[in-house]
């Protein structure tokens, strides 16, 4: 018998694993049945309510580690490693641009052969468009909730249909033909999503609400995507660097004159190298924002009448020691998913500019292939984002996390909730739409100031690929904590299905009122 079906049954060795579960917990099985949901009693999870009069109640009081201990500790360790070869490639890297060709504006590089300061000038371009987008993106879904969705999807629509037409009549058709394609896409997405709006409104007008109440969720939004932008800057100036210090040319000072310094090999390498670092770094930043502040609501779900003091320090210092592992462990699968999705979105972009049959076949071979990969990165990062508000709370190992997550998920009917939100898709389309925004800005730039080495277009789509994963990558950062709440809220629902309906009787009577399918989900 498994373990979700002991939990159906009421198995008695299941019911008092935990000597510190909640009084939710502590029901007695009537002809092995519990009486107040058909599942029997929640997971061996531990939740400590507060004793009476305990005015130091915190965060680790309410969720306390049986053993404390550092999951996944290898994959700690090999991103400190990644992460020191990123800092010794850039100090490297930068030393070597800054003994070679560099200029100090737009049209004064002396450097004809490869990126250089007209590059980094539209990269900080990129940096500012996809802060000051972001953070105003964050500001409408806090002050519009409600509106929030449909805004986001028109907005979608139109972008997508005015960016597809403008490149369309300037002839760059591989561009254009994609976003014709995603606008075509969106359209068909959004006319099913109308059903399905007013539940995910109020589901993003709970998460803002909770979130006013404990305002520590939009400092350390804040804090991410400050350090996100700071990160996209060193990775921009390091990207510019590596192309002066290595790109072979007879021009280029730093090759030797036999060119054993310089090699495309050498340049292909370090780029893929920092690149990857970069998706991995980026990603495990975006998910210990969401740990940290899973944690934030967490506490809130669980002790809405005592709520843990200093829960975000506490959620902090958690995602930062202990799971510190587990996070740099999931976060390493989606980045080298979305690694492998960049090279064939490059690959797909230059197949188009060289034209002829080759080019097309390679084009639609890696659209293909783009598509299969974002089909398995939707999957990894769905199971991610319940997995890492597990360990938010209870410290576990990043697989054991992922496997009680989705059990309890399946088994316990939140799936029905979790496919009809359309929060996690309404922010993923943003944070998409700035990365185009800043992806359309790159295109603008290098036709207006047409640099030397893009005379031949030959970097139009690698600059073009890294201003989108730029702002791209900023976005997700800036909006991971509007999802984060829902997401949590899910999770614990699924957990203790009970405390919903006891401690948060206005909010499930609203859910049942906009969408009564969630009393088959929660009872």
């Amino acid at each position: 018998m498994g373990e979700a079906e002991k939990y159906r049954q009421g198995d008695p060795e299941q019911q008092f694993q935990n000597p510190g579960q909640s009084q939710y917990h502590n029901q007695q099985p009537v002809n092995g049945q519990y009486q107040d949901h058909p599942y029997g009693p929640p997971p061996p999870y531990s939740f400590n309510p507060p004793q009476p009069n305990d005015e130091k109640y915190s965060f680790n009081d309410a969720f306390k580690l049986e053993k404390p201990k550092y999951n996944d500790l290898w994959a700690g360790l090999l991103f400190l490693l990644a992460f020191a070869g990123f800092v010794a490639i850039s100090g490297i890297a930068i030393h070597g641009y800054s003994s070679g060709f560099h200029g100090d504006g737009i049209y004064n590089d002396l450097n004809s052969f490869s990126l250089n300061s007209n590059t980094i000038i539209l990269f900080a371009f990129c940096l500012v468009i996809a802060f000051v987008f972001s953070y105003g993106y964050v500001w409408l879904a806090r002050i519009f909730p409600k509106q929030f969705i449909w805004v986001t999807g028109i907005l979608n629509l139109a972008w997508a249909l005015g960016t597809a037409i403008f490149y369309l009549i300037k002839g760059y058709w591989s561009g254009g033909i994609v976003f014709l394609i995603f606008a075509v896409f969106l359209i068909f997405a959004f006319w099913t999503w109308i059903g399905r709006i007013p539940f995910s409104a109020l589901m993003l007008k709970t998460s803002i609400d909770v979130s006013k109440k404990h305002g520590h969720v939009y400092i350390v939004s804040l804090i991410g995507g400050l350090v996100a932008t700071a990160l996209a800057a060193w990775f921009s100036v390091t990207l510019v660097a590596i192309y002066v210090a290595y790109e072979p040319s007879p021009d280029n000072p730093r090759c030797s004159v036999s060119g054993n310094n310089c090699s495309h090999g050498k340049v292909i390498g370090l780029v893929v190298y920092i690149t990857f670092a970069m998706f991995w770094i980026s990603e495990w930043l975006k998910n210990t924002v969401h740990t940290i502040i899973a944690g934030v609501y967490g506490s809130w779900y669980f002790s809405p009448h005592n709520f843990p003091r200093k829960a975000t320090r506490g959620a902090a210092k958690r995602a930062l020691t202990y799971s510190f592992g587990s996070i740099c462990f999931g976060s390493l699968i989606v980045a080298f998913i979305q690694f492998l999705k960049q090279v064939c979105s490059v690959a797909r972009s230059q197949g188009a500019n060289e034209g002829g049959a080759g080019g097309m076949i390679a084009y639609v071979i890696f659209c293909i292939l783009t598509c299969l990969i974002s089909i398995i990165e939707w999957v990894v990062e769905f199971v991610n984002r319940y997995a890492f508000c597990h360990i938010a709370l209870y410290g576990k190992a990043y697989i054991a996390s992922a496997k009680d997550t989705w059990r309890m998920i399946k088994d316990r009917g939140i799936d029905a909730l979790v496919n009809d939100c359309l929060v996690g898709p309404v922010l993923s389309f943003g944070a998409i739409f700035i990365g185009y925004a800043c992806a359309l800005f790159a295109y603008l730039y290098l036709l207006e100031t047409d640099p030397p080495y893009n005379r031949d277009g030959g970097f139009t789509a690698v600059i073009m690929a890294y201003a989108f994963l730029i702002g791209f990558q900023i976005a997700h950062i800036f909006t991971t904590p509007l999802g984060s709440g829902i997401d949590t809220i899910f999770v614990a629902a699924g957990w203790d299905p009970q405390v919903m309906i006891r401690d948060h009787p206005e909010l499930y009577q609203e859910m049942v009122r906009v969408y009564p399918r969630v009393q088959q989900a929660i009872r």
